[in-house]
């Protein structure tokens, strides 16, 4: 296949980083350059897409992935827990949390363990939501991979978790 043409509308091609490079007289790889422009593109893309996804069922992605969560763990969590496992933010765990208890998919309580914090609980009705959604959501996400065998998914797996390794390289001081 092209890789061009499998890349999306717009996307950089290797002439294209080859040139930005020598313009700038750098010694760096155009073709990394491209790879990891592709990949910031793809997942805007993606990101993009899972919001629209999401919004079939009245949820965002970070609200889907704070259920989800919520759901992996026994249906309890601190607000800090959840932001260390979503990576965000504590202030975004609280407006995620705000927004999917005023719809009653979660809920506040104090903490069992620690009388001063709170935690946070998946109730019946956000359990709902995420077992209602299931069948059309994964459906769907295995639709994304599609094209990929088996053997492709696992290598693909295998080189996401080394690209997401590097990612500190573009926030690092």
């Amino acid at each position: 296949m092209n890789q061009n043409a499998a890349a999306g509308p717009a996307a950089p091609t290797l002439d294209q980083a080859r040139r930005q490079v020598a313009r700038y007289g750098l010694s760096a790889d155009p073709q990394a350059v491209l790879v990891a422009a592709r990949l910031m593109a793809a997942g805007a893309r993606i990101g993009q897409a899972g919001e629209v996804h999401f919004g079939r069922f009245g949820l965002s992605t970070g609200r889907y992935r704070l259920l989800a969560d919520l759901e992996d763990h026994g249906g309890e969590k601190s607000p800090s827990q959840l932001a260390a496992s979503l990576g965000v933010s504590r202030a975004t765990v609280t407006g995620l949390v705000d927004g999917l208890e005023r719809e009653g998919l979660v809920a506040r309580r104090p903490s069992v363990e620690d009388g001063r914090g709170n935690v946070v609980i998946l109730t019946a009705r956000g359990a709902d939501r995420l077992r209602d959604l299931a069948p059309e959501h994964f459906r769907r996400m295995e639709a994304l991979v599609g094209g990929l065998t088996p053997e492709e998914r696992a290598t693909f797996l295998d080189l996401l978790a080394r690209v997401v390794a590097g990612i500190d390289a573009l926030t690092e001081d």
